[in-house]
């Protein structure tokens, strides 16, 4: 499969060319970049690699069967919709529409195309996500009562600003979804939002969020750009025990490092030993060893979605879910009410 890259800014240099070329069975075939910084960045990482200065010249050309989008929030809606009324395939960044009732727009493009559309939800791939999830699934815990995670970066600026971004669109989108993924739909939210004043305008730059899940499990979501802490953590409580992890973002720390999943598939995104987590019981307490992360294992989902059929990796009503879990949290915030996640206040 050809794929084409629209954007080559931090995402498409860093959280997604890399993983198409780890990805058996995809060639990225082009890359859009207008700025003569991104042309001049894709010219030295891709040599090989056609730039467009548009998806629309990329879709002329003919030389690709599916892009990538990964332009900043604002533009992307309209740049998938052009891929998908071209007929070829999309992964579009997170979040992939200003609100639930957008996505469920492409949602019905795509189908009426016949094209698969998927979200890059990528941190379902995380190393010590896959290790909590294998903890849950492998019933050591029990049943699951609650679920803390949070996530802190002190790096304010990569902090999405004005109306169209914020950090609840932009960390939010992860951690909910890892939530809906690992202990399914939400029925209500309640959320608080703190902001900043910035040029672009105010902007959300930490959120905390408890999600009631319609499991019957809570899950409690805090995270943040612009306090100074860098923090990873999950904590996980159930009938059985425990279980704590304070890790690392292994992939995206390689990755800045100058390091290629594709250089070393086997040793690829494992924590070192001092971050493996910890799972407490009446046997005692157990270091857990580490689940690999893959974020090319998105890529890989996506081929086969694209060549055999069936669902792509994240689906867009699993996408247009978490973007009604996060459209009812500003309502939450705003209104100071639980509120459920068809926007309804309880």
């Amino acid at each position: 499969m050809r794929i084409g890259l629209v954007g080559y800014g931090t995402g498409g240099r860093h959280f997604h060319a890399p993983f198409i070329a780890a990805t058996e069975g995809i060639t990225l075939a082009g890359v859009v970049a207008r700025s003569p910084e991104r042309v001049a960045a894709v010219k030295v990482d891709l040599p090989d690699v056609p730039v467009f200065s548009s998806l629309t010249d990329m879709l002329r050309s003919g030389q690709v069967d599916a892009v990538t989008i990964t332009t900043p929030p604002g533009t992307r809606r309209a740049l998938v919709f052009e891929a998908i009324e071209a007929g070829v395939h999309v992964v579009a960044d997170k979040p992939f529409a200003p609100s639930a009732e957008g996505a469920r727009e492409l949602e019905a493009a795509a189908n009426a195309k016949g094209v698969v559309l998927s979200v890059y939800h990528n941190r379902r791939c995380d190393a010590d996500f896959r290790t909590l999830k294998k903890v849950i699934d492998s019933g050591a815990l029990g049943s699951i009562w609650r679920i803390h995670s949070r996530l802190e970066f002190d790096d304010p600026d990569t902090l999405e600003a004005g109306p169209s971004g914020g950090l609840l669109r932009d960390l939010g989108s992860h951690l909910v979804d890892q939530m809906v993924f690992l202990l399914g739909p939400v029925a209500t939210v309640d959320a608080q939002l703190d902001y900043i004043d910035l040029p672009e305008g105010s902007t959300d730059a930490s959120f905390s969020l408890m999600l009631r899940h319609t499991s019957g499990v809570t899950s409690y979501l805090t995270a943040s750009k612009v306090n100074r802490l860098k923090t990873r953590e999950f904590l996980a409580y159930g009938s059985g025990g425990s279980y704590t992890s304070s890790g690392t973002d292994v992939q995206a720390q390689a990755i800045f490092a100058g390091k290629r999943p594709a250089d070393d598939l086997q040793g690829w995104g494992i924590e070192a030993p001092q971050y493996w987590g910890i799972l407490n019981t009446a046997a005692g307490s157990e270091r857990v060893p580490s689940e690999q992360g893959r974020y090319h294992d998105h890529y890989a989902a996506f081929l086969r979605a694209v060549k055999e059929g069936g669902e792509p990796p994240v689906t867009p009503a699993e996408a247009a879910h978490v973007l009604a879990v996060l459209d009812a949290a500003r309502l939450s915030a705003a209104n100071g009410h639980s509120m459920n996640v068809d926007g309804r206040a309880r």
